[in-house]
């Protein structure tokens, strides 16, 4: 049996699929910061800020967006040597053979479905709270996932909102983002609004000290924050419906990451400036922030805004997990019948009702605060493949053209990632490896059972 038969480097200009090519640069930026800008920015900034590193919480963003940046530069010359759906997945089948490819996309499907869980999860929170303040709270029965103790049986909006993004993703590529994208700039708008009026009751005290935690606090603090970076790869999976993808696609992912990153350390500034740090361990540190100095208004603007930005999160996470499930499926790892194009919105319809469905029950019926650390590991992974993968690309493939994102320094560049990434999973628990490793195994068997069987390279 080969595990490691390759699928051909396809050629620039050829058609790969039946998906419309309606996007542009701005449209992949948009489609990256409505998967990175959302929880990491209205939550993790408080928490990490009181519990990690203090003000010096703008030092661990930097050090995060950095290893981002590092694997954000591989993904730019794969997106563009490689102008396929299905993002790391098709990459690494081209350059790694089959079995490295499938189980790249098994742990990409991982790190989506657990990633739309949490957001719907997430969002049913907000939406929540805000019916509790008008008087129209659902029964317990209906708020939470599974749990006999508390009562709860399912998060109901958790699987409605779950459904919905589903069917809008469904419509197409360019209805899907165009919402997303309104939804975007109002989201910035009031990130803006936050800085803006912020900064004028800003306290240089209370950024001293300025590193409580140490140096330790710091490092902790990035592999922490690490997190809020993630979505910049789903930017990656829209290549067949990207106009110029060579182009576009790494302009797209590299946007996307940089603006982030400098919301990120922006916000945090302005954060720990007006509220002294150990004070911001609250789910909604943004928000308490102006209601700490008097804006109250603002501030329920800001918590609105934090419904918008989780909303935009899901919608871009679906949109790239039906992306990678259609590309697996075409390649015959996955039931072809989960390949189907619609014909009306060219969108792969099967695909995401698929993903759309899954998310679903999981945010509706499983609890997934233990499981939140898998996406990390899970990710970390991805990103230690494709540097690897940049490093056999040159030595199969040669120098990118004139035309072609090029990532400098290679190898070196490369081996950094691999090493940060690395440095960041060994941070993780014991439990997490055995999940981890656990879903590796069941990805191997369903392999050796289904895809190699199926796989279009037996043709």
């Amino acid at each position: 049996m080969n595990y490691f038969r390759k699928k051909p480097m396809p050629l620039i200009g050829e058609k790969t699929s039946e998906l419309k090519k309606d996007l542009k640069t701005m449209d992949l930026i948009l489609l990256g910061l409505g998967a990175i800008v959302g929880t990491g920015i209205f939550v993790i900034t408080g928490t990490a800020a009181a519990n990690t590193a203090g003000p010096a919480l703008i030092v661990s963003f930097v050090i995060a967006a950095f290893s981002c940046v590092l694997s954000a530069l591989c993904y730019a010359e794969f997106a563009s040597r490689v102008p396929v759906a299905g993002g790391a997945y098709s990459y690494v089948y081209t350059i790694f053979g089959e079995l490295a490819g499938w189980l790249v996309g098994w742990l990409m499907i991982c790190q989506y479905l657990l990633a739309n869980a949490s957001v719907a999860s997430g969002w049913s929170g907000y939406v929540n709270g805000f019916l509790d303040g008008i008087g129209l709270g659902l029964p317990m029965a209906l708020r939470a996932s599974y749990n006999a103790a508390t009562g709860s049986y399912i998060d109901l909006i958790a699987v409605l909102v779950t459904l919905g993004v589903s069917y809008l993703v469904v419509q197409g590529a360019k209805k899907a983002l165009r919402l997303n994208n309104l939804m975007v700039i109002v989201k910035f708008s009031l990130i803006a609004l936050f800085v803006i009026v912020g900064v004028f009751y800003v306290k240089p005290e209370n950024w001293t000290p300025f590193a409580p935690f140490g140096m330790k606090g710091v490092v902790s603090g990035a592999a922490f924050v690490f997190f809020a970076f993630l979505g910049f790869d789903s930017v990656s999976t829209a290549a067949e419906e990207t106009k110029n993808p060579q182009r576009d696609v790494p302009r797209g992912i590299i946007g996307s990451l940089g603006i982030a990153t400098l919301l990120y350390i922006g916000v945090t500034l302005v954060l720990t400036g007006l509220v002294p740090f150990a004070q911001l361990n609250v789910k909604d540190p943004v928000a308490f922030a102006m209601r700490f100095i008097g804006q109250d208004v603002i501030a329920g603007m800001i918590s609105v805004g934090a419904i918008l930005t989780l909303l935009t999160v899901l919608i871009s996470m679906t949109y790239g997990l039906a992306r990678l499930i259609y590309a697996i499926s075409r390649d015959g790892l996955l039931p072809e019948k989960l390949s189907e194009v619609d014909e009306k919105s060219h969108s792969p319809k099967n695909a995401t009702a698929t993903a759309g469905v899954i998310s679903a029950v999981l945010a509706g019926f499983v609890p997934l605060e233990r499981l939140a650390e898998l996406t990390n590991i899970v990710t970390l992974m991805v990103f230690i493949i494709i540097a690897a993968g940049i490093i056999q690309l040159r030595k199969e493939f040669g120098q990118p053209d004139e035309k072609e994102f090029k990532v400098p320094l290679v190898p070196f560049l490369p081996v950094l990632s691999i090493a940060v990434c690395l440095y960041l999973m060994i941070q993780l628990s014991l439990s997490v490896w055995l999940a981890f490793g656990a879903w590796l195994i069941v990805g191997f068997v369903f392999y050796v059972a289904y895809g190699h069987n199926h796989s279009k390279l037996n043709l």
